[in-house]
């Protein structure tokens, strides 16, 4: 296909989501987008759905494992309608009296999502959702592995458009095969991009000319200090870790322990799952694992039965065993096993005191991950608060296992996501979790007050008096 041709295909796309989106505004309410987003749910929820794409998901990208993908779908997709639910995105939405002002929040307009081969199936659901319920049309442009899924799930979500009245043009995606100049011309025509996966694809975004939304590189550090319920964090630590095989970007990549309940926490680790490895082992885990600084397919969100084959493990390894540990002392761009990894391993360090569990933290994430989430297991929650001042991160998942918490989940107070921005420290526009208030422009109607005019004394009257002195 010629460049002429991509760009006229991208062309009429975005002229038929422009089109859509105009009248789905022009004559839509909130109640009629929270119906769409409930088709849109359904589509993906539906059990034989979600079993039959998750599959189709994994046999296609080879990442991760059908039963977390289901689980993910619908978990995340649940979450995301419990938030929605009652919340009004569209029209008049507050008055201010005694400021004069009063409110209204109104579409962006057509939104294109970017998304990774690693969700190829809850994050486009996810932005799709959002899109819906603010108002917007959508295009998705996915990666090349996962593209035959989305396909599959877009025509789903198309019945379900259909069976409530609403223009399927709404949601559309790239055509396969994906390429530099379709996505290109994509970012160029929009009003919104949102942006989930690489770090080229985030800064490409960024540099699109178009407003963007992207989200920073994960890496998560996670430290054990001397108060923490040693069992209970080694449970969900496991958890988290082989979750999805590691596909997310919450999922733990080293752990950090202080000295003083190193050895009872690395007991408590062994027993949910976690195999120490030996210098030797280790070296053979990290050449197999990158290949010239770049991360190979090998050991990238496999099975831990593949990961033991590839590393000649299986005399160490047992039917336990679910996740693999890996000595570190050294973190920083010339150490690239304290970078992230998106498979079943983890880095594991071992600290005097937790100022040193901090500045291992922090060096760390200035290599990878700056921005995104640290995670903390501990009964001190000062340590928190610490945390909270002395790291370069938006959130600090206290006493959870992190991949389920950071994108949040039904016993915590963030918002369902499966994008999470990083603030200034990622190089990102946003540091919370994406959501529906991303989506909105926000419109006031501003009346004269009552002036409210300070006097100098009123606003200078400390520097003034350090002034005199």
């Amino acid at each position: 296909m010629t460049t002429s041709t991509e760009i006229s295909e991208l062309d009429l796309i975005v002229g038929k989501a422009r089109k859509a989106q105009h009248y789905y505004e022009a004559n839509g309410s909130q109640d009629i987008f929270d119906l769409a987003c409930q088709a849109v749910a359904w589509a993906l929820m539906k059990p034989e759905n979600n079993e039959l794409l998750s599959k189709r998901a994994v046999s296609e990208t080879g990442l991760g494992n059908a039963k977390d993908k289901i689980q993910k779908n619908h978990n995340k997709t649940l979450g995301l309608l419990r938030d929605l639910k009652g919340a009004k995105a569209f029209g008049h939405v507050s008055d201010e009296p005694e400021l004069g002002l009063s409110t209204y929040l109104r579409p962006k307009g057509v939104i294109a999502a970017i998304v990774p081969s690693t969700n190829p199936l809850a994050t486009p659901v996810n932005n799709i959702i959002n899109a819906l319920k603010t108002g917007n049309s959508i295009i998705i442009a996915p990666s090349p592995k996962g593209a035959g899924a989305l396909i599959e799930l877009l025509s789903l979500i198309h019945a379900n458009l259909e069976k409530i009245g609403l223009d399927t043009d709404l949601v559309q995606m790239v055509p396969i095969p994906p390429s530099k100049t379709k996505t290109q011309r994509l970012m160029e025509l929009v009003d919104l991009l949102v942006v989930t996966g690489s770090p080229n694809n985030v800064r490409a975004g960024y540099a699109s000319g178009t407003p963007a939304l992207g989200v920073g590189q994960g890496n998560v550090v996670t430290i054990i200090d001397e108060t923490a319920d040693l069992k209970e964090a080694a449970a969900k630590i496991s958890a988290s870790k082989i979750f999805d095989n590691a596909t997310s970007c919450s999922s733990e990549n080293s752990v950090i322990i202080l000295k003083e309940v190193y050895e009872d926490a690395l007991l408590a680790l062994e027993g949910e799952g976690g195999l120490l490895l030996d210098e030797t082992e280790s070296d053979h885990l990290v050449s197999t694992h990158w290949h010239n600084g770049h991360i190979t397919k090998t050991l990238l969100a496999q099975d831990i039965e593949v990961i033991v084959a590839n590393l000649g493990l299986q005399e160490r390894a047992n039917s336990e065993t679910k996740f693999l540990m890996v000595p570190t002392s050294e973190a920083g761009p010339e150490i690239i096993l304290s970078g992230e990894k998106m498979s079943r391993f983890f880095a594991l360090y071992v600290v005097q005191d937790f100022d040193e569990a901090v500045e291992t933290a922090l060096k760390i994430q200035n290599y990878q991950g700056a921005g995104h989430s640290l995670g903390l297991h501990s009964r001190d929650d000062q340590r928190a608060h610490h945390l909270a001042m002395a790291a370069r991160t938006c959130r600090i998942i206290v006493n959870q296992a992190h991949c389920f918490a950071t994108g949040g989940f039904f016993n915590n107070g963030l918002p369902f996501s499966l994008s999470m921005g990083c603030g200034s420290w990622g190089k990102n526009s946003i540091d919370d979790n994406l959501n529906w208030t991303h989506f909105v422009n926000k419109v006031k109607i501003v009346r004269v007050i009552e002036e409210d005019c300070p006097e100098l004394d009123d606003v200078f009257a400390e520097f003034w008096n350090i002034d005199s002195t």
